[in-house]
């Protein structure tokens, strides 16, 4: 994958003010250098951008964290300053959907061609795409990213709505890094323990599959417009190194 450095468009503003402008020090600029942009879009009034990027850098920190930074770029283009707001998220899509919640229209956040995996099959094409759409019905509790062999990210979601008859569900991606092309599936629960038990039971290494997701439950996995639920401690997030 091509590194391309991201150009946040910048010059001859200011943050709005000191605690702006450290914080987008502390948590972007400062490891710029390190970051693909994957997808980006600029509005034609240059009062926003939008970034999908990934973050070399935390591959050498915390093993297992989201490598995923979503960045809105908000500028006031009369009093020349900005302000931001950014997500860590584990998935390409998750990021997407973030964006497009505040704004970004789906289809000027695409990944191009040459950035990242490529989808394997439709069936990954087509759960991406509700990833992307369906962003506010479901909470991300936690995520493990493994990026060495055989790289693979997991996610759990618990659904806001009550009602869902399967409110936890994990998302897996594989990376086939010979075809340089990747899977995704997803997996519904109706426990907090039953997910949890899928999760320990994977990163095991024991062949557990996902259980299908009921088509009864209309609003099927997103999770990247809204906060975690804090309400249950996350189960184990992946393998020891």
């Amino acid at each position: 994958m091509p590194h391309h450095e991201p150009d946040f468009r910048l010059d001859g503003y200011d943050a709005v003010n000191d605690h702006v402008a450290e914080l987008f020090s502390h948590h972007i600029e400062i490891e710029s250098d390190m970051l693909t942009v994957l997808a980006e879009h600029h509005t034609e009034d240059a009062e926003h951008s939008f970034y999908v990027m990934h973050n070399g850098a935390v591959t050498w920190g915390i093993p297992g964290e989201p490598q995923i930074v979503a960045l809105h770029l908000k500028r006031d283009t009369d009093a020349r300053t900005f302000r931001f707001t950014h997500e860590m998220l584990p998935l390409p899509s998750m990021a997407q959907s973030w964006l497009i919640a505040r704004g970004c229209p789906e289809e000027k956040i695409l990944l191009p061609d040459g950035m990242g995996t490529t989808p394997a099959d439709q069936s990954t094409r087509a759960l991406e795409a509700r990833v992307r759409s369906d962003g506010d019905h479901f909470a991300l509790l936690t995520s493990y990213t493994y990026d060495s062999e055989p790289m693979q990210t997991t996610v759990m979601l618990r659904a806001l709505d009550e009602r869902a008859p399967l409110p936890f569900r994990v998302l897996l991606e594989e990376v086939d890094t010979d075809a340089w092309t990747h899977t995704l599936r997803e997996g519904g629960f109706a426990t907090f323990e039953a997910a949890t038990q899928w999760w320990e039971a994977h990163w095991r290494g024991e062949d557990v599959p996902l259980p299908s997701a009921s088509p009864a439950a209309r609003h099927t996995a997103a999770a990247s417009a809204v906060r975690a639920l804090p309400a249950r401690p996350a189960p184990p997030r992946g393998p020891s190194r």
